[in-house]
């Protein structure tokens, strides 16, 4: 079940990793080309999303790595849950219900994640 875990917080930090510096290093203007959502943010909230996505997906891996702090590695999965929530309103808001299959996707691997890490191998 541990190897199971580390795949699920793996691509977990991957895809938030990955977003979250797209979030930080492209202008809005670019962003929005890609993702509709983002005309209904300013550029700074959209900066301050990604901060949070890549720290949360260094929060995923780094403290279990290390074994300092290893409590952060679920409290970086339950952000993440909350952040596809603050998602799925906003998609659901602008009536973008296809959006919403890879924001539940995220949040059950997020859910699984904090399960495994607080009940089933916690660290």
């Amino acid at each position: 079940m541990n190897t199971a875990i580390w795949i699920v917080q793996i691509l977990l930090a991957f895809v938030f990793g990955m977003v979250g510096i797209g979030k930080l290093t492209q202008p809005r203007e670019k962003l929005q080309e890609k993702m509709k959502w983002v005309e209904d943010f300013s550029a700074r909230t959209l900066k301050g999303i990604g901060a949070l996505e890549l720290l949360a997906a260094i929060g995923l891996v780094l403290p279990a790595l290390t074994g300092i702090l290893p409590t952060l590695t679920p409290l970086a999965a339950a952000g993440l849950i909350l952040t596809m929530i603050g998602a799925m309103i906003t998609h659901i808001r602008r009536r973008e219900m296809g959006m919403l299959i890879p924001n539940i996707i995220l949040l059950l691997m997020g859910t699984f994640v904090v399960y495994g890490r607080l009940i089933v191998v916690p660290l």
